[in-house]
């Protein structure tokens, strides 16, 4: 059972250096490994019969095969945002101690999926199947700062209501926002959505880079204090960062590059 485990193990770093480079050679899979070439293609065999890996008949080179493809979308298949999030979103609540909120994008809107409340703090009136503005609310902003520009300017153009007196209204604001979003990685709203309250949030990156997601803590503005918010910041978007790693995205958590 050992030898049959420490098998398992070296193929999967085979496996695991042919995913992060594509083309490797024998002889480069040996080297990474510290393996002789004859274990390499002994611990390859069966992965090239499933399929999992594929060898360039000219080159000799290895490359993921359509196996790897049929098992990573058998996993997406499985996947649930509200599942995925579930442990981030209660250990985000404890750290918190604030209401902590998950959305999907549904332009022109954001839909509340999630919402973990902690029990001491007064409650927020946010329902889970309730829609929000994109514009006015920190999760909204996580997820535009990451949209294509086209997308940008379709939120742009339908309207950028003034939901409180601090509601950025002014289409190069918000640009301006958006982009100080994409440095630090979090978005905040400012009593922008509801005057006695401030969210902290940060947007969930899917198998594909994409945006779709976001998490975001939110509180009233008497504790959530613009220092406190400065803190949980790093705190929200490490939180979005691991559930991103869980929905297959390999983007580091905390501020854009």
């Amino acid at each position: 059972m050992r030898n049959n485990s420490s098998s398992l193990r070296r193929a999967l770093a085979v496996l695991d250096h042919v995913r992060e480079r594509p083309g490797l050679t024998l002889t480069q899979l040996a080297e990474l490994t510290s393996l002789s070439k004859s274990t390499v293609l002994r611990l390859a065999a069966p992965m090239l019969e499933e399929r999992l890996l594929e060898r360039d008949r000219k080159s000799g080179a290895f490359r993921l095969g359509s196996g790897s493809l049929r098992l990573g979308q058998a996993y997406l298949a499985t996947l649930d945002l509200r599942t995925v999030a579930a442990e981030e979103s209660h250990r985000l609540m404890t750290q918190a101690r604030e209401t902590v909120h998950l959305v999907v994008y549904e332009p022109p809107h954001v839909v509340y999926v999630d919402k973990v409340e902690n029990q001491a703090t007064v409650r927020m009136a946010s329902r889970i199947g309730s829609r929000g503005p994109v514009h006015s609310t920190a999760v909204g902003k996580a997820i535009l700062a990451w949209q294509p520009e086209a997308g940008v300017e379709e939120a742009i153009q339908g309207g950028l209501a003034a939901v409180t007196r601090h509601t950025i209204t002014d289409p190069v604001r918000l640009r301006a926002e958006l982009a100080r979003v994409r440095r630090r990685g979090f978005a905040v709203d400012d009593r922008e959505n509801e005057p006695e309250v401030r969210c902290v949030a940060a947007p969930i990156f899917n198998h594909q880079e994409v945006v779709a997601s976001a998490i975001s803590v939110s509180g009233l503005a008497s504790r959530l204090t613009p220092a406190r918010v400065r803190e949980l910041g790093p705190v929200v978007a490490a939180a979005a960062g691991r559930i991103s790693g869980r929905l297959g995205s390999t983007r580091s958590p905390g501020p854009a590059a």
